[in-house]
């Protein structure tokens, strides 16, 4: 009997322009990598299919997820089902699907740190600091980033859309090697890199 692979879709809530799925194995094993281009997808079979999908902007592969990011407006039962075919296509393919030589021209973690950091202080906290908030980053592990926030949006029920749609582009932006980008707040349950690697 053929290996039944798993995967569920579930749309953004705050973004109805991005998707995510969930897959019942690794895609890219605890690692993270953002493809914003076909370009960069080159040599990856499951980011070349997926971009290679009109209307398809980005996605964010990590670990066992994939967010995808379209501009088109398309139906996401229908567009689900593209992709969920060329995911399962891809894992039962011998190639790995996300090739390791992604991670080759990837900035050090404390080089990241230090971008990252400077963008924060001039680019993103100015910002926030007008609605009595700011943004703390916490770590770097690999290319993913952990980031806090606290003041006024700590708790704020806008946190999200303003990680999702102000932080994540303008890090991106300007450190385009960066994967996940992690509120630890909203990660405090389920597989957690950050709080699983402090555990003694």
């Amino acid at each position: 009997m053929e290996d039944q692979i798993r995967i569920v879709a579930s749309p953004n809530p705050i973004d109805p322009m991005k998707c995510t799925f969930e897959i019942d194995r690794p895609v890219f094993p605890d690692r993270s990598f953002f493809f914003a281009s076909k370009e960069r997808a080159a040599g990856s079979p499951l980011a070349e299919q997926i971009l290679a999908i009109d209307g398809v902007e980005s996605i964010l592969v990590s670990h066992d997820r994939i967010e995808v990011a379209q501009w088109s407006g398309q139906d996401w039962r229908v567009l689900g089902k593209e992709i969920g075919g060329i995911i399962r296509e891809c894992l039962r393919s011998d190639v790995p699907p996300i090739s390791p030589n992604v991670l080759e021209n990837v900035l050090p973690p404390e080089q990241i740190r230090h971008v990252v950091q400077q963008v924060l202080d001039t680019q993103i906290n100015p910002m926030v600091a007008q609605h009595g908030g700011v943004i703390h980053l916490l770590d770097v592990k690999d290319n993913t980033v952990f980031i806090e926030m606290g003041g006024g949006c700590q708790g704020c029920a806008m946190s999200k859309a303003t990680l999702k749609n102000g932080v994540e582009r303008l890090i991106r932006e300007f450190v385009p090697e960066v994967g996940d980008i992690l509120d630890v707040t909203d990660h405090a349950s389920g597989r957690n890199p950050y709080y699983a690697a402090s555990e003694s």
